[in-house]
């Protein structure tokens, strides 16, 4: 589970920006997957190798000044509850303000590392104004403009170098996680599952505030279901407790090995649900994709499934090995077809194949169709190996790596997954130099 990072501090200081810059540090996030809408609340970045999640607590009041005023400690507080870090960002060009003063006044009394950004630094003069955030009582700075960039090295360097390191994870039960908006079931799903009213279900959206664990042991399975709060849109979050909600069902997700996907089928699959996928598939997790109220469903015909799994699966793109179940947690239709499901999902993430066996199946392939010729360089794959990490990645060792494209690489996912069974997993995959 990687560390989170909140970013604080009063309208229209830049965190946005900051907060686009460094989540685009990241090519998978950014590049991978073209035309997928993000939503700009939470998001996953690294720097020196280390992973971290950002939270960008900016915009969720919406009014004057005077509402975020009124506002202004309860969000930071919850923000620096759940962190593990806090980068309070201000602005150089309009100074110290009051309200810079009063997250200042908090921020001084915690216990965890705080680092003061002053945005918007991009010369001699402004540098030598940055010198009265001394003020605020937090020590030392960092200038930067998130615009352009400068300065964001040095204040990330200071960061990972305080954030925790990965919890070791080995020996615990798998941990599968019921994620997805709220009202759309989730609660109701595991209750069914369990056999009892373990949650408390109602028509409220958001009845569930926090992630709570159940330990599941039954038919030869056995690990802990994680029924989360439901994730909203950013304009959405307007309640402190809803935005604190959020905040536990981002960390739920990348601590889980699974994420069982639950949506509204009277809702459909649209951009909200797509961005709690995305935030799975790209934490690499193993993802199930839980059609719930399919009995609230009407008109139904012999093809509806097929039509509805075409409509989901040209959403996902190009991700679309997952699995698509339509269940119905009230008449408990296929709940337990969802739960073998994500037992096979979590034992492809885990599964390991032997060298050999890889280059025996790939190698014939690649010789059969290999990468097409670029700016007039014939590139050859010698041979392919699984790395040691949790989830499949493969480094393809070859003579000019740099001139093997993405669709190629595509190819060579899909291949592994025709021969390997991946089903519901990201599978990675790296050219290396021989």
């Amino acid at each position: 589970m990687s560390a989170i990072v909140a970013i604080v501090g009063r309208p229209n200081v830049g965190k946005s920006t900051f907060f686009n810059r460094l989540i685009q540090r990241r090519e998978a996030i950014v590049d991978a997957v073209s035309g997928v809408t993000r939503d700009r609340h939470y998001g996953k970045s690294d720097w020196n190798g280390k992973e971290f999640s950002l939270i960008d607590t900016g915009g969720y009041v919406v009014g004057s000044d005077d509402v975020f005023e009124q506002q202004i400690d309860k969000q930071v507080e919850l923000a620096i509850d759940e962190a593990d870090a806090i980068i309070f960002m201000v602005d150089v060009e309009t100074g110290v303000t009051g309200m810079d003063e009063d997250v200042a006044k908090l921020l001084r009394r915690v216990k965890k590392p705080v680092f003061l950004a002053i945005n918007k630094v991009d010369n001699a003069k402004r540098a030598e104004d940055a010198v009265e955030f001394y003020a605020l009582g937090l020590g030392e700075y960092y200038t930067l403009s998130s615009i352009n960039g400068s300065g964001t090295g040095e204040l990330l360097d200071a960061l990972v170098e305080v954030l925790p390191e990965k919890e070791n994870q080995d020996n615990q039960l798998p941990r599968f996680a019921v994620v997805g908006r709220p009202n759309a079931g989730k609660s109701s799903f595991i209750n069914a599952l369990i056999g009892e009213e373990r949650y408390i279900v109602t028509d409220i959206a958001g009845t569930t505030r926090d992630s709570i664990d159940t330990k599941y042991n039954r038919f030869g399975f056995e690990f802990n279901l994680v029924d989360t709060a439901g994730i909203r849109r950013k304009a959405k979050v307007k309640e402190n407790l809803e935005f604190y909600s959020v905040m536990r069902s981002v960390r739920a997700i990348e601590h889980s090995d699974v994420c069982l996907v639950l949506f509204d089928a009277t809702r459909g699959f649209d951009g909200q649900v797509e961005n709690i996928f995305w935030l799975a598939q790209r934490n690499n997790k193993g993802v199930v994709i839980l059609v719930n109220k399919w009995d609230l469903v009407e008109d139904k015909e012999t093809n509806t499934i097929k039509q509805y799994t075409q409509r989901i699966k040209q959403a996902m793109e190009p991700f679309v090995d997952v699995p698509i179940i339509f269940i119905s947690a009230l008449t408990k239709q296929r709940i337990f077809k969802a739960i073998e499901t994500a037992v096979e999902v979590y034992q492809n993430r885990s599964k390991k194949i032997k060298t050999r066996k890889l280059n025996d199946v790939m190698l014939p392939i690649i010789q059969q169709t290999p990468p097409p010729a670029y700016k007039d360089k014939y590139v050859k794959i010698k041979y392919v190996t699984q790395l040691p990490t949790p989830y499949p990645q493969f480094a393809f060792f070859c003579n000019l790596p740099q001139y093997v494209r993405d669709p190629y690489k595509r190819f060579l996912e899909n291949k592994l997954r025709e021969n390997f069974n991946f089903t519901g997993v990201p599978v990675t995959v790296f050219m290396r130099k021989k």
